[in-house]
């Protein structure tokens, strides 16, 4: 299936120059979701994951149909003071400054394999934050699934070798 005809391009938004890829549309279609999810799943599959990952709020969209297919938990990466019990936190680095995103201090095991959603790769800064919460605990990142990748904006660096998917790239 092509992914690329159920994603909505839209000229100069958030702002000016920016090509934003909607997702929404592809998500509105049950089969081009299911379709997605499925290629996920398959993915997931073959690295025997024990729990997904994603940071909010497209990663719990991409994420959570993933883990309820595969049987496992999901845990939320959350923005500071959004998470109701102890977390641990990592700062990373966005355009104009900083922010922070955390996880529960109970969300993962040590030695449990993960698999990391979102539903876009640009710069990677979410997901190499992601990445740092994730071994912070103890867990061992099998992967990175994305529905497309932003291949001009150099994010898979900050993947530093891990392995990942994506289905779509613009």
């Amino acid at each position: 299936m092509d992914l690329k005809q159920y994603v909505t391009i839209v000229e100069d938004w958030p702002k000016k120059g920016v090509r934003f890829k909607d997702i929404t549309t592809l998500m509105d279609n049950g089969d081009a979701y299911r379709y997605a999810t499925d290629q996920i799943v398959e993915y997931a599959k073959e690295m025997n994951i024990d729990l997904v990952v994603g940071p909010e709020a497209r990663g719990f969209i991409i994420g959570c149909p993933v883990a309820y297919v595969l049987g496992v938990g999901f845990a939320p990466v959350r923005k500071e003071g959004k998470l109701p019990r102890e977390t641990v936190k990592v700062d990373y680095g966005l355009e104009y400054g900083k922010d922070v995103l955390t996880i529960h201090k109970d969300a993962i095991r040590p030695g449990q394999r993960v698999l990391i959603t979102d539903d876009l790769l640009a710069t990677g800064g979410t997901i190499e934050a992601t990445i740092k919460l994730v071994e912070e605990l103890g867990g061992v990142v099998a992967g990175c699934a994305f529905l497309i990748e932003l291949t001009y904006l150099n994010g898979r660096e900050k993947l530093n070798g891990y392995d990942m998917l994506r289905l779509m790239e613009y």
